[in-house]
């Protein structure tokens, strides 16, 4: 039997929360079998189901905002380089081009062709972050995208059921920890297995013979919820600016945000250009973080899919640190692409001031390299979250990443993966941005080298020069500051941490929202219990009075 060609409100939905489940169990199985810490414990990865013109139907829950936007133009790239009458049953194509992938060549995109009773009737992606891909590291420090790793072109690592493993043993030549890279693949692999067949039931359980039918009243059904969030916005023209970061240098980014009817573009336009840093951010990764923004603000209730971005428009110009191009490294593109959302936002607080959010202090990332106690070679990704910034009614949480939603390292975790050992991580008062509506602190995170050994420290944070803005006169957030043995050192870069030395990361606070003076003074109480407020500042900044 053929799929119908309409679908009433309860058999959609229930199809609908079906094609979702799938992608969660494939992120489940994704998660279970991931030899990395970024995936099993920071969830940095995403399941999707395209229809047979590459719409994306449906998208796994836990999934980072960079692969909002990504994998259709991933998924085009790869069928243009292995059209569609060239694959079969149990071939594998991958790749990680950070160019038409998520902007770096650490997120390895795994795509499954998906057939019924020999017919192609969709593809199966998956995407994670993979724990090493050679070169210098997961790291900002290079100055050409030569120098960030192994870029692999899109190419079929399985076919017809066989690994490729000349080309395994390629990967596995150029990587620091080559058991955990090939055991993410594999992770991968079967991932996408388990989301293949998964659908191949599903249709079968509904008679379907093609997905499109229902990809069509998926998308239409997103794509309409967006244009009435649209058309409730005035429209206009609106600009905004910030400045960021960018290794040594600094960078302006500018954003106007035009709203006719029911489109909605979001322009880059005067944003300067790309450094020899590996911080500049590919249009892919522009684009999804834009998205990202726009969701939050239209329709963040509904599941995403192709139809939630199909009135939005996203540029920028070639050669602007919002548009890199190779050479220009961009290994650590969330260093500056994570201000992408903060921007959209403050653009648009004009218009839509009960809607948007302070910034946030943003995720840190830091890549150890080095040798365990026992010689053995080490590589691992530790993150901490700056606090969230404050919105209309609600205070900013505290230690948590914004522009992001990514997992924090255990503590547990770390320790037996690097050789470091924490002593200490505690909540940073008086670093969440003072208002009406207070910013979320950060945290300070203190860590020894007990390997023995020197351990080279990669940093990718930002916050350290331009703290998080508050608005409607919501005060900044504290910024971010990086310190070895008590003396600062860089937040971007590379340095060395020698043996019994200690790291200390102060994570940013976020911004606060409205005016200190009319913030309760029962808040500002409850703030100090908390940890958060000291009472010195408290008085200092909200006039506080009372006693704890």
């Amino acid at each position: 039997m053929s799929a119908p060609q309409s679908f009433d409100a309860i058999d959609l939905s229930i199809m609908w929360d079906r094609l979702i489940s799938i992608t969660d169990e494939g992120a489940a199985a994704l998660v279970r079998t991931s030899f990395s810490t970024l995936v099993r414990e920071g969830f940095d990865l995403s399941v999707l189901i395209f229809d047979l013109r590459g719409r994306i139907i449906a998208q796994s829950a836990k999934c980072i905002p960079v692969f909002i936007g990504t994998a259709s133009t991933t998924l085009r790239h790869m069928l243009d380089k292995i059209p569609p009458e060239s694959l079969e049953a149990g071939d594998v194509v991958v790749s990680n081009d950070p160019v038409f992938g998520t902007g770096h060549m650490y997120d390895i995109a795994v795509m499954r062709p998906i057939y019924l009773k020999g017919d192609l009737v969709g593809y199966a992606m998956s995407i994670s972050h993979l724990p090493d891909i050679g070169g210098m590291g997961f790291s900002a420090s290079a100055t050409e995208i030569y120098h960030e790793g192994l870029r692999l072109p899109v190419v079929k690592l399985v076919k017809a059921g066989v690994v490729n493993q000349d080309f395994m043993n390629l990967i596995r030549l150029n990587v620091r920890v080559p058991d955990q890279v090939i055991g993410d693949i594999h992770a991968n692999i079967s991932c996408t297995s388990v989301v293949t067949r998964q659908v191949v039931d599903f249709m079968e359980t509904y008679g379907c013979s093609s997905l499109e039918p229902l990809a069509n009243a998926i998308l239409q059904q997103s794509e309409d919820a967006l244009r009435q969030a649209l058309l409730a916005w005035p429209d206009g023209q609106h600009t905004g600016e910030v400045l960021v970061e960018a290794g040594e240098e600094t960078r302006r980014l500018v954003c106007t945000v035009k709203k006719q009817g029911d489109r909605l573009s979001i322009d880059f336009t005067g944003t300067e250009g790309c450094v020899r840093f590996g911080s500049n951010v590919p249009i892919c990764y522009t684009r999804s973080m834009a998205l990202y923004a726009a969701k939050c603000l239209t329709t963040p209730m509904i599941p995403n899919n192709e139809g939630s971005s199909a009135l939005i428009e996203v540029s920028a110009p070639v050669g602007c640190i919002l548009n890199a191009v190779p050479p220009a490294p961009s290994a650590g593109r969330h260093a500056i692409g994570h201000f992408v959302v903060p921007l959209v936002f403050d653009t648009v607080s004009k218009i839509l001031p009960d809607q948007v959010a302070a910034d946030s202090g943003l995720i840190d990332f830091l890549t150890l390299q080095g040798h365990l106690p026992d010689g053995s070679g080490m590589s691992v990704t530790y993150c901490a979250a700056g606090g969230f910034g404050a919105l209309q009614g609600l205070d900013g949480r505290q230690t948590t990443p914004g522009s992001s939603n990514m997992g924090t390292t255990p503590i547990e975790v770390f320790e037996s993966l690097s050789g470091l050992r924490v002593e200490e991580k505690i909540l940073r008062p008086d670093s969440g941005g003072v208002g009406q509506y207070r910013g979320g602190v950060g945290q300070v995170v203190s860590m020894r080298n007990m390997t023995g050994h020197d351990v080279t420290v990669h940093a990718m944070s930002n916050r350290t020069r331009f703290p998080a803005k508050g608005l409607f006169g919501g005060g900044n957030g504290a910024p971010r500051a990086h310190l070895i043995d008590g003396r600062e050192t860089s937040g971007q870069g590379s340095f060395r941490l020698p043996p019994n030395s200690v790291l200390t990361l102060k994570q940013a606070g976020g911004g606060g929202y409205g005016s200190p003076k009319d913030r309760p003074q029962d808040a500002v109480r409850q703030d100090i219990e908390d940890g958060f407020l000291t009472i010195e500042q408290a008085r200092e900044t909200y006039g506080y009075d009372g006693a704890v």
